[in-house]
């Protein structure tokens, strides 16, 4: 496993940045536009092609994609590889253009269907719809930009592929800072942004193709086999692989209903729990997916069981201290990176709620990460999909139920109740057909990691309700003590878990 723990490394690392850049967008969007009805307007015109974005990006793409690409390398060699990806190139292109025109013709209805409260609002609904024209092209470069991410993840060359989405931040960095003053709707400049940053993505990935030869020539060709293989398990993929986006995705959808700012508050907190998710899960899926599909063609059932079990350990391994971290430190992070005159401290309150009950579900995002690739591996669309109907079934009434008394709080928990529930059917399946067998350990490793997340939890909240004053502290004050008891937290979680017998050759 230390191919893979280096590959995990790599692809950590350039998440790590892009999360970074992240962060210092959504502290330039929070303290440049606040959280009002604009801002509102943008994030449901940017969560549909941010929602696809995801899904092919970081997930249902590469689960599709990436073992029919390994099949054919293995079997038929570069020249039937290349031809392969011409021929899926020009023809998702062309449909891509096509499904993207048609949503630009029925923008207000997308905006209704996403967000039906801004009905109540015309004004709203209008600059909605004129911003989601802006950035729906975005979805035929990102998914371009996917389907090259997969080729190069086929051939573990992982690195780009993960630096790419930090050029998404650059971009709407610079748009908000140097382009939005000059425009008379200020929140125009980010719509264009997601524009811009589509075509930089695409433009930074393909020449890496050209050093595998893999440069493509589209052709519209929708008959070839592969073609038809790769779409017939697309739409499968998508829904079996992306329960935790498509509530989320509900989650914006019934908050447009609740308070003014709900969307944005659920937006921020949902960004922060991204990072533990971008860094851990996108990494460890994308890294485990092409040794999966390797060890399937050869039928190492051995391996394959082994590469699960793996990753599993570090969900948990990793998983459980930043959920308890999050959960702890949800309000000063939320107040250090956002807080502003144009977010206030109601705001802050009101966004760390959410992302407290979104950081409960952390290790279940991260486990359906891993989980699914274990049947896509397999080229088994159905069983995650089966699951996914199951979860989002139930996930729907716990939203409706939640939302009541807790409002977009109780949309956040909703999210993570699906999840829960959904890895937790997808981890039975898996022991059901006898994919995966656990190896021993697991009860100790498990008290162990459980053991020490709770008493750096216990430490961190203790630390952090002796300063009653962090909301009224400045900024840089607030950094340094953020920073000091993030500090302190990882130390203590190490230092426990070596305490009590863990070594580096566990996670090897």
């Amino acid at each position: 496993m230390a191919s893979l723990l280096a590959s995990f490394a790599t692809v950590g690392g350039a998440t790590l940045l892009s999360r970074v850049l992240g962060f210092i967008r959504d502290l330039t969007l929070a303290r440049v536009f606040g959280a009002d009805a604009a801002t509102d307007a943008f994030f449901v015109a940017f969560k549909i092609p941010n929602f696809a974005r995801r899904l092919f990006a970081e997930g249902a793409f590469a689960l599709a994609l990436v073992p029919v690409l390994t099949d054919y390398r293995a079997r038929h060699g570069l020249p039937a590889l290349k031809s392969f990806v011409d021929d899926l190139t020009g023809t998702l292109a062309a449909a891509l253009l096509v499904l993207t025109g048609v949503g630009v013709l029925a923008a207000p209805l997308l905006i209704l269907a996403f967000a039906p409260g801004f009905a109540a609002d015309a004004e709203q609904w209008a600059l909605a719809t004129t911003l989601l024209r802006l950035t729906l092209p975005y979805l035929v470069f990102i998914t371009l930009t996917a389907l090259a991410s997969a080729i190069l993840n086929t051939y573990e060359r992982f690195g780009v592929p993960a630096l790419t989405p930090a050029l998404l931040n650059l971009v709407l960095i610079g748009c908000a800072l140097w382009w939005a003053p000059y425009l008379e709707t200020p929140i125009v400049a980010l719509a264009g942004g997601v524009l811009i940053a589509g075509v930089v993505q695409l433009a930074f990935q393909w020449p890496f193709l050209r050093r595998l030869g893999l440069w493509p020539r589209p052709r519209f060709r929708p008959r070839d086999a592969g073609v038809l293989a790769v779409l017939n398990r697309l739409g499968p993929t998508i829904l079996g692989g992306a329960v935790g986006q498509i509530s989320l995705l509900l989650d914006t959808l019934l908050a447009s209903i609740l308070a003014v700012g709900s969307i944005s508050w659920l937006y921020y907190s949902d960004r922060l729990m991204e990072l533990p998710l971008g860094l851990l899960g996108a990494a460890l899926g994308t890294t485990i997916l092409p040794r999966l599909a390797q060890y399937q063609t050869q039928h190492d059932t051995a391996q394959f069981s082994a590469t699960l079990d793996w990753a599993l350990r570090c969900v948990v391994l990793l998983g459980f201290p930043a959920a308890v971290g999050l959960f702890i430190l949800a309000e000063p992070i939320i107040a250090t990176l956002f807080l502003s005159a144009a977010f206030s401290a109601a705001d802050v309150i009101q966004a760390a709620q959410s992302l407290m009950a979104y950081a409960i579900g952390i290790p279940a995002f991260l486990a359906v990460k891993v989980l699914v690739p274990g049947f896509q591996a397999r080229q088994d669309v159905r069983t995650p999909l089966r699951m996914a109907f199951i979860a989002l079934g139930v996930g729907v009434i716990v939203h409706l139920v939640l939302m009541m008394p807790f409002g977009h709080t109780g949309l956040a928990l909703g999210t993570t109740l699906t999840m829960i529930i959904n890895a937790g059917l997808l981890w039975r399946e898996l022991r059901i057909i006898g994919v995966y067998q656990p190896r021993s350990g697991w009860r100790r490793f498990l008290i162990r990691t459980l053991l020490a997340s709770l008493m750096m939890g216990l430490l961190l909240y203790w630390g952090i309700n002796q300063d009653t004053a962090w909301l009224a502290a400045d900024t840089l004050t607030q950094l340094v003590k953020l920073s000091g008891w993030i500090i302190i937290g990882c130390v203590v979680y190490v230092a426990i878990i070596w305490g009590a017998g863990m070594r580096w050759v566990d996670v090897r």
